[in-house]
């Protein structure tokens, strides 16, 4: 394996056969790269579409109140549905072993001002439990709680977009700032690492912001988390029992799909599986389909540059070679050739995407990889496929008899 005289006699016969060793080389080579770049693809898409839902606790449900498309109940078509505070206290009730957290959601914009600098944003009035359903990571400071939601407290946590607008190097949280000419207390700072126009968000409590707008008890939307324990089968059945009780307390009919809306991230995350599964499985056909080509070209490259070496091996058997050295002295060519060439291929692959994969961070496209467990498997069958394509010709040329190999034309 290790013999000088063979590995100098591997390297010569390289050199002089350039565009043949480099025809083997670029076979497997772009076999492999061609098969990593498919399954980081793969791999980005998937990570792009389930990473759409990181932002948001997976077992979450959102009420949405619409207008009806359907008379019912004496009540004509086109009635616009609105949500309060009663139908959330009816939800929470009605349900208590099936919801984890639930809070409502008022949405209404402000004009926020702190010393001289000013800014637009939106606003978010929310229960303290929406901080668990929206995975609402603080960075400094606190979120609102209970005390503050029940004493309708004027106090705010602001997005990091938010703290550099108004506050810049200044840290906001216990400072107060002005949303609409009036007075609210920054308590904490959160960041969204998916969305960076969350981070232009303002959270406060629901009942503030209730208070201030007419002490309304109308709410926007209703987000809750159902228990964590459930699986699709038990999701899907608890959004048709709330979607079934919505619509009767809110007369819409049941027939009526625009009139309330029940939506469970469980259904987007069964589609996205659906889509996923389908995705891997098409790209493992069209691997295994390159990893065909590859040992194809490979064996046709091997075999005939056997029959093209086959007055050599006569000359060699007519000198004293047994047709065994001859055939090591092939396997350890093609061997070195395929394994260089396939990990040439690898790194290049690697490299490609180390430079543009963070550079194509999309909603639908995010962090294209690939396991070096299953590049290096596909890497070791290329060149075992391509060690096998080539042995039979060389058993088959090392046994010819050296009058007959030397008369070959």
């Amino acid at each position: 394996m290790f013999d000088r005289d063979i590995w100098q006699e591997i390297f010569n016969t390289i050199r002089k056969n350039k565009l043949r060793t480099f025809l083997t080389g670029f076979s497997v080579g772009w076999a492999i790269f061609i098969l990593v770049m498919l399954l980081a693809s793969v791999n980005g898409m998937e990570n792009g579409f389930v990473g759409q839902f990181n932002d948001d606790a997976t077992n979450t449900i959102f009420i949405r109140p619409g207008v009806t498309s359907k008379a019912y109940a004496g009540f004509e078509a086109g009635r616009r549905i609105q949500l309060d505070n009663d139908d959330l206290e009816y939800v929470r009730q009605s349900f208590p072993d099936d919801i984890e957290y639930i809070s409502g959601r008022y949405y209404t914009n402000t004009t926020a001002r702190y010393k001289s600098e000013t800014g637009a944003y939106p606003v978010q009035g929310v229960h303290p439990e929406f901080q668990i359903i929206e995975k609402t990571i603080v960075i400094s400071g606190r979120y609102f709680n209970e005390t503050d939601f029940t004493n309708k407290a004027k106090v705010a946590v602001i997005g990091k977009k938010v703290a550099e607008d108004l506050f810049g190097k200044e840290d906001p949280v216990g400072k107060f700032a002005e949303f609409n000419g009036l007075p609210f207390r920054v308590i904490g700072i959160f960041t969204d690492e998916g969305d960076d126009n969350a981070e232009r968000r303002i959270y406060a409590p629901l009942s503030t912001y209730q208070r201030l707008y007419g002490n309304t008890n109308i709410i926007n939307q209703i987000a809750l988390t159902y228990n964590p324990t459930y699986d699709l089968t038990k999701a899907l059945d608890f959004s048709e029992r709330l979607e079934i009780l919505m619509k009767r307390r809110q007369k819409v009919s049941p027939e009526d799909q625009s009139g309330i809306n029940v939506w469970n991230y469980a259904e987007a995350f069964d589609d996205i599986s659906s889509f996923t599964t389908v995705l891997k499985a098409i790209g493992i056909v069209v691997a295994f389909l390159i990893l065909i080509a590859g040992i194809v070209g490979i064996g046709n490259i091997m075999v005939f540059t056997i029959k093209e070496r086959t007055k050599e091996f006569g000359v060699r058997k007519a000198l004293g070679a047994r047709p065994k050295q001859i055939v090591n002295l092939v396997l350890l060519e093609s061997t070195f050739i395929t394994t260089l060439s396939g990990f040439v291929g690898l790194l290049f692959a690697w490299v490609i995407l180390s430079l543009i994969g963070p550079t194509i961070e999309t909603p639908a496209f995010s962090s294209p990889s690939v396991r070096s467990s299953t590049v290096i498997t596909a890497t070791i069958i290329l060149i075992i496929a391509g060690v096998l394509a080539g042995l039979l010709p060389a058993i088959k040329a090392a046994n010819v008899k050296p009058i007959v190999a030397l008369s070959d034309k």
